[in-house]
């Protein structure tokens, strides 16, 4: 580890163009709630944390969440550029999909039905998201089991402005791609609501590549529809309630495997309810949370034809300024996931968690910031966990930040890996990790340029991996790495955001002779560079690029006939480039867009076997009354 601390070397991202300074992800004065659970900016924590914001998402073109998230340093979502339709998996820090916690407006969502109960983010529309915080290192003391490699929390949009506004837009492109939303929202007084509804289909690709050119594999479409109402009622200045409602419905077709086509049906649907509430007083606030999610995927072309669960969460937490440099955060969250007839032979299956936690912050102590916290995990069926983490900084001149983080995490087995209709095992232990990491951040004079540098470690025991058609644990797994972000503001209206990032793993397993150890970290690049380029070529006109390379790596290949062996194949490296481009007419009410994506139609593999998008035009038109 100290020799990638040593070779940190680069620069990083920060400030925003004029059109762009809604909430950006560098500038040491923004401000993050998903790093500390409440408001908190960056100058006053050590953690790493990403920003996707409002104007990004406004600039999005034709691309999904998924695209989005993988045009980020040190985030691989594999298979964001292949059918719409297909599974996205969430490589954060080259760490297993599962290690990565999914919130909405800061409330974990499980899928008790996906394996290893990852969340599945081909539900969520762009539309209906204010901004996206992406918070890397281990997370296990704020945000309970899983959150080993880190938080993705996805804030929903929120009324603004007048009493009333509708807004919408509609978009279309290639592969019969439309894109349509359509919305209402408000404010009055302190309360505020926004509802909105997406619909989103396309006609797809066939999914499976057709390896020798002649075949005639069928296209595997998608359809989404989504609802999503947010409300925060006044009840008094210091007292707000906040309901929601979401309700999503996707259906897709799925080739019978690699290099194989097919028409296989798909179909999925959440239905998301709670409230929170928070009272404020001068010195904090406290926060109740409860959270009903339900999950139903249906397959009815497979051997096992539906599945469904639901989670629960009711959470308290309670923050104190007790002086103008110390702050406590002291919570307890509980959690109850079931799935439904989880096999053949099972009724529904639950567990329950229940854990208290407790955070305390230094706060700007002649530029010192401290995070200390730990927390208790108790599961229905491991038992107690404990997990903690230590978070110091150190600002200077407001221009110069140093930092480290450790924390420990862990991630108890999914009740689809304990006791799912595929290579279940109630056997399995839960995984337990620990995360050093460590960088620096600079902004140059006049915010011209800013520098971010983070390198890690994370070394993993008791890992959990699908072997021989069976979930089981390993010895340990070990992954480092670093991440170089900078960003130029040429002028104005000119901004550069550059990223390099690197990430190596090995897996240890137990063999009759001895330990085996091995590289392991499939369909992830060992190193990934990424360019954006932002001009506001007059106040209507925007500009923009986005060019990305992917290195090497390789995937494991299962053949679909017996003796259904394994194989690792080696994937080349590729690289990605679109354009974008929009003008505002009528004060900004009225914006024309046209994105070119795949601009030099590359032809590669993110997932051997499977095909990947061509190049591909999508316009469209946005407004707001």
């Amino acid at each position: 580890m100290k020799k990638v601390i040593l070779s940190m070397l680069a620069f990083a991202s920060a400030t925003s163009l004029k059109a762009q300074q809604e909430v950006m992800n560098q500038d040491l004065e923004k401000v993050t709630v998903t790093a500390t659970r409440f408001p908190k900016k960056l100058s006053e924590t050590g953690k790493v944390v990403n920003v996707i914001s409002r104007a990004d998402l406004d600039k999005a073109g034709g691309k999904d969440l998924s695209q989005l998230l993988n045009e980020k340093a040190g985030v691989i979502i594999n298979g964001a550029n292949t059918n719409p339709g297909k599974d996205k998996s969430v490589f954060l820090r080259g760490a297993a999909n599962a290690y990565t916690v999914i919130l909405i407006n800061g409330v974990p969502v499980n899928d008790p039905t996906g394996v290893g109960g990852a969340f599945d983010l081909r539900v969520l529309p762009v539309e209906s998201i204010e901004r996206v915080e992406i918070l890397k290192g281990a997370q296990s003391t704020l945000y309970g089991t899983d959150a080993i490699a880190g938080v993705i929390n996805i804030i929903t949009r929120k009324g603004e402005g007048k009493a009333a506004n509708l807004y919408g837009g509609i978009s279309y492109g290639r592969y019969n791609t439309l894109k349509a939303n359509a919305g209402l929202n408000g404010s009055f007084n302190e309360s505020s609501y926004n509802i909105s509804f997406m619909h989103d289909e396309t006609g797809g690709i066939a999914e499976a590549k057709d390896k020798i050119g002649t075949q005639s594999f069928p296209r595997n479409g998608m359809l989404r529809n989504s609802l999503s109402i947010d409300i925060d009622g006044a009840v008094t200045s210091n007292f707000h309630v906040k309901p929601f409602f979401r309700y999503a419905y996707f259906k897709s077709s799925f080739a019978n495997d690699a290099f194989i086509g097919g028409g296989n049906r798909f179909a999925s649907e959440l239905l998301s309810a709670g409230t929170q509430a928070q009272y404020s007083f001068d010195k904090g606030s406290v926060t109740g949370i409860f959270s009903f999610d339900n999950v139903k995927r249906a397959y009815p072309d497979g051997f096992v034809k539906a599945f469904e669960g639901n989670k629960k969460t009711a959470e308290l937490f309670n923050r104190v300024d007790w002086h103008r440099h110390f702050q406590t955060l002291l919570g307890l969250r509980y959690d109850d996931i079931t799935m439904k007839n989880p096999n053949a032979t099972s009724l529904d299956t639950s567990i329950q968690m229940i854990s208290p936690y407790l955070s305390l912050f230094l706060k700007d102590w002649n530029g010192f910031n401290l995070e200390l916290g730990g927390r208790l995990n108790n599961h229905s069926k491991f038992g107690n966990t404990f997990t903690y983490s230590v978070n110091p900084s150190y600002l200077v001149n407001d221009q110069f930040k140093v930092f480290v983080n450790y924390g420990t995490a862990f991630r108890a087995p999914a009740l689809s890996e304990l006791y799912g209709s595929f290579g279940a095992n109630p056997l399995l232990k839960p995984e337990e990790s620990r995360t050093l990491e460590g960088g620096i951040q600079y902004i140059g004079v006049d915010e011209k340029w800013n520098i971010r540098v983070v390198a890690f470690n994370r070394n993993t025991k008791n890992i959990i991996a699908y072997q021989n058609r069976q979930y089981t644990n390993y010895n340990r797994q070990k992954d480092h790495g670093i991440e170089i972000e900078p960003t130029i503001n040429i002028n104005d209206d000119i901004q550069l955001k550059l990223f390099y990032t690197f990430v190596e793993g090995k897996v240890t397993t137990a063999a009759v002779n001895g330990d085996t150890t091995y590289n392991n970290l499939f369909k992830r690049p060992k190193h990934t560079l990424g360019l954006s380029l932002g001009y506001q070529v007059t106040p209507a006109l925007f500009v923009s690029t986005n060019f990305q390379n992917f290195g090497k790596r390789a995937d494991l290949y299962f053949e679909s006939i017996p003796p259904y062996g394994q194989q690792t194949v080696p994937l080349a490296s590729y690289s990605l480039w679109d354009i974008y481009s929009e003008y505002s007419f009528l004060k900004s009410r009225l914006r024309v867009f046209a994105q070119v994506s795949n601009l030099l139609d590359a032809d590669y593999y993110e997932v051997y076997g499977y095909s990947v998008l061509g190049r591909s035009l999508n316009a469209g038109i946005r407004f707001r009354l």
